[in-house]
């Protein structure tokens, strides 16, 4: 399969999402990305997990990162016994899966994955941390076409020249819906609110936007309702962290607010990915709850006084009633519908992150 990163913006190229090689896993740093092109260099699989924790990387970047801190955790226990090697990889495992507590799912099956690739590489005596690697970059090219399946169904829904607002960095669907509609020759503008506290959609998303040549504006977060009352939009969508059964959605802390606003508009709101079977519904959704000390600064410039508290959770829940549709591979459906999905069979690795 030829590799599915191609033409794709920087930051959406596998080695520059996470990397390893010669005992060394780099991350891109999306914490300062654009503003500066820096890799965070990890030794051990421990540091990819505190990587992964601290935000170094994020959207669907982890899961690429979980899957080359197995590597890494393959060559740091290359000169154990076999046995070992096994015991020290099912640790790493599940370490690297629990980095955040809102993924473990999704992770627990990437980590899970490289387990069974340095197990068949030790079976063949092959060398296991290259072994996981390729597993790696082999899963990521099945994920990044299934995505571009999405994306044609995506970018159905929107109109030729048209204007699309986003929530957060979606990552390989953001990219693969550009990809798609520069082929069928279709354009439209992208509105990007910033994401506070860490930029994401003002510094990563519209980065990606702009990279690969689309006419692309960030806004406020707080300015969504009125951009789309005076300047109009005509759709808004977003990846998700999880679609639960039952059609409630996560994703970053704000989007609800939009899928409200949006409602509201009779703008309609699309969400990207696949059902996850193991989130029966939204109570099966722990929302991770950041240092509360993010809101209170602006990318390292404090903005509040000393004193005042600041409160953060990283993700929200939006419920089925305000989405029109979830985007898959398989098609578009109902939110109230998702079961019809696995009619087709079981979803495969990490195919569902976007």
């Amino acid at each position: 399969m030829e590799r599915q990163d191609k033409d794709l913006a920087f930051m959406l190229q596998y080695e520059n999402i996470a990397w390893y090689e010669d005992g060394k896993v780099k991350i891109l740093d999306r914490r300062i990305y654009p503003a500066q092109k820096s890799f965070v260099v990890c030794k051990t699989h421990q540091e990819v997990t505190q990587a992964i924790r601290d935000m170094v990387t994020q959207s669907a970047g982890p899961f690429t990162a979980a899957a080359m801190g197995m590597a890494l955790a393959a060559w740091e226990c290359r000169d154990l016994p076999k046995t070992d090697q096994l015991d020290y990889l099912e640790k790493a495992s599940e370490n690297i899966s629990h980095a955040r507590p809102t993924t473990v799912k999704r992770m627990a099956l990437i980590t899970g994955g490289c387990l069974e690739a340095a197990k068949k590489a030790l079976n063949e005596g092959k060398d296991t941390a290259l072994a996981v690697r390729d597993y790696a970059v082999e899963s990521n090219d099945i994920r990044y076409a299934k995505v571009a399946k999405i994306a044609e169904y995506l970018v159905d829904m929107i109109p030729d020249r048209g204007t699309v607002m986003t929530q957060c960095f979606a990552e390989t669907i953001v990219g693969q819906m550009l990809r798609v509609a520069r082929q069928r020759g279709k354009t439209f503008k992208m509105v990007c609110p910033e994401t506070r506290p860490f930029f994401q959609g003002a510094r990563l998303t519209a980065t990606v936007c702009h990279d690969m040549g689309f006419d692309t504006t960030v806004i406020t977060d707080n300015m969504p309702a009125w951009y789309m009352e005076t300047e109009g939009v005509d759709v808004f969508t977003c990846a998700a962290d999880a679609i639960c059964m039952d059609g409630h959605v996560v994703n970053k802390v704000g989007t609800r607010q939009i899928a409200i606003v949006a409602k509201y508009m009779g703008v309609p709101m699309f969400v990207t990915g696949a059902p996850d079977r193991g989130h029966p519904d939204a109570a099966s959704i722990k929302i991770e709850m950041r240092d509360p000390e993010f809101p209170l600064q602006a990318m390292g410039v404090r903005t509040a006084d000393r004193g005042v508290k600041g409160w953060y959770p990283s993700f929200d829940i939006t419920p089925p009633h305000l989405i029109s549709g979830i985007v898959t591979d398989r098609g578009i459906y109902s939110p109230y519908d998702l079961n019809r999905y696995f009619e087709k069979g079981e979803l495969g690795l990490y195919e569902m992150v976007v």
